[in-house]
């Protein structure tokens, strides 16, 4: 019956009480499963993006596309 009577101020602490655990329980968690990439990330040669006239040479060097394809997708850029 003493532990009911601690009203308001009881139950304040009790609510800090347990939020403090959750967020210490969370902490932890975080330091020890940290995020890590697994992708490092892409070579840019001082340069921050590739041209479209950059890809589109990549792009046919690769084979994705047939001669007259690049050289119409070409013209596009160009013009």
């Amino acid at each position: 019956m003493m532990g009911y009577q601690m009203g308001w101020f009881g139950f304040f602490w009790m609510a800090l009480f347990w939020i403090a655990v959750i967020a210490l329980g969370v902490w932890l968690l975080a330091r020890l499963f940290p995020r890590t990439t697994t992708t490092p990330p892409a070579p840019t040669g001082g340069r921050s993006e590739e041209t479209s006239l950059e890809i589109l040479k990549r792009r046919y060097a690769n084979g994705e596309l047939s001669k007259t394809e690049y050289e119409e997708m070409r013209r596009d850029l160009e013009s």
